[in-house]
């Protein structure tokens, strides 16, 4: 079997040990990944400790709390805390998740925290979601019709609503796409789970008068057929969907094309 390393340059190093909160009680430790572009130092794995009596429940609570007590300069993204907006994904404990919604009793020991993994990294645990972004406006994500624009709406039935249920409610945290292995190694061309499952969604949506025009796009050996039903992008989902099952889908709407034609 083929073994696998990073780059010497890029081997994170041990970093520094904060120190520990005066007076607490109750710590809980972090191992938490730091790189800064504008030294030519290796990334480095700096250890902190927060006090459990003056921190909120989740991951992020804990971050904060460092970012807030402890070190200024730590660098991540985060925005609503509510589960709902994907800004805060990250690599906790060798799992992609949101750190505001991943409690920290849900880990034992130590906790480590790296960003999204085979992304480029801008500082710390923030990834460059620049290819990810472009991924998903390449398939077009909007409403597409040649028919002449109602005076009030687009309706649509009940029945075909709920088609688009599972599918709506992707947040674009790219914890599914930087989790599969197809993606890690033909990022540049294969869509990833997440924007092929966007893909479906305007796919299967009743409204939409391009079906054969998006499914062009879609026929391509890398956009769409990278995928092997590995599964990590349903495992780590936060918001459960099946990107696997949609890019099924996809691949069995392409076959009933054809065999159609």
């Amino acid at each position: 079997m083929a073994e696998l390393t990073l780059r010497k340059a890029d081997q994170p190093q041990k970093g520094k040990t904060w120190p520990k909160p005066e007076g607490a009680t109750r710590l809980r430790e972090f191992h938490i990944y730091r790189y800064d572009p504008d030294s030519e130092d290796n990334p480095r794995i700096d250890t902190y400790f927060v006090d459990l009596d003056n921190c909120g429940p989740m991951i992020l609570d804990a971050l904060l709390y460092i970012k807030n007590n402890t070190d200024p300069t730590l660098t991540l993204r985060r925005s609503c805390r509510e589960g709902i907006c994907g800004s805060c994904s990250m690599n906790i404990n060798g799992l992609n998740t949101l750190a505001c919604t991943k409690g920290m009793e849900d880990s034992k020991g130590a906790i480590k925290i790296y960003p999204l993994p085979h992304m480029p990294v801008v500082k710390d645990l923030v990834p460059d979601l620049s290819n990810f972004y472009a991924q998903h406006r390449a398939i077009e994500p909007w409403l597409k019709t040649t028919s002449p624009t109602p005076e009030k709406e687009w309706t649509q039935s009940v029945e075909n609503r709920a088609k688009l249920d599972a599918l709506y409610e992707c947040i674009l945290c790219a914890c599914c796409s930087t989790s599969c292995p197809s993606y890690w190694w033909n990022g540049e061309k294969y869509l990833g789970p997440a924007a092929l499952l966007q893909a479906y969604r305007w796919l299967i949506d009743s409204r939409d008068e391009t079906t054969s025009e998006r499914l062009d796009n879609l026929e391509d050996p890398f956009k769409l057929y990278r995928c092997h039903t590995i599964m990590n992008c349903a495992q780590v989902c936060p918001k459960g969907l099946n990107p696997a099952k949609a890019i099924a889908q996809i691949k069995k709407m392409m076959v009933e094309r054809k065999v159609a034609a």
